[in-house]
């Protein structure tokens, strides 16, 4: 039996293709996009209408005003009127246009819903290169909605 080939893989062997293994892991896994997608930032504009539409829920329900705290430079929306906050990627451009004031109030970070529905206002922008979203608070109404909007420049 000694002169047929020898079966299995040796200790060594094993260890020689883990290596590699482990060297291309190394190589390839920092290539692989980290950034936030389109999709995902679609969802991003979901939880933010999302969170919106129930501030403004509670406000008609409790009859009550409530004001949507919205920091551009943590990248944040904190509710009104529960602790929910959503946090955006810093790889997303943030940007609000916030009314200065509001009922007579300043009213610089927060887009207000008073107890009959209507608001003051405001848009909340999400980018990622040549996508965006824009979330939309009609100062009348109080309606949010979405809007595609395409930045890229021909």
């Amino acid at each position: 039996m000694s002169d047929g080939a020898e079966r299995g893989f040796t200790l060594l062997e094993m260890v020689c293709v883990l290596a590699l293994i482990a060297m291309m892991a190394a190589v390839l896994l920092p290539s692989i996009p980290h950034e936030t997608s389109r999709s995902r930032l679609q969802a991003y504009a979901l939880q933010t209408a999302t969170l919106l539409k129930a501030d403004r829920n509670a406000a008609i329900r409790r009859r009550v005003d409530v004001a949507t705290l919205v920091d551009a430079g943590t990248h944040s929306i904190r509710s009104g009127a529960t602790t929910d906050m959503i946090r955006i990627p810093d790889d997303v451009q943030f940007d609000a246009l916030l009314p200065q004031t509001c009922n007579r109030r300043t009213a610089l970070s927060t887009i207000s819903f008073f107890a009959n529905g209507t608001s003051c206002g405001g848009t909340i922008a999400l980018t990622r290169f040549a996508a965006g979203f824009e979330i939309r608070v009609n100062w009348l109404t109080g309606r949010i909605e979405i809007v595609s909007r395409s930045t890229a420049t021909n």
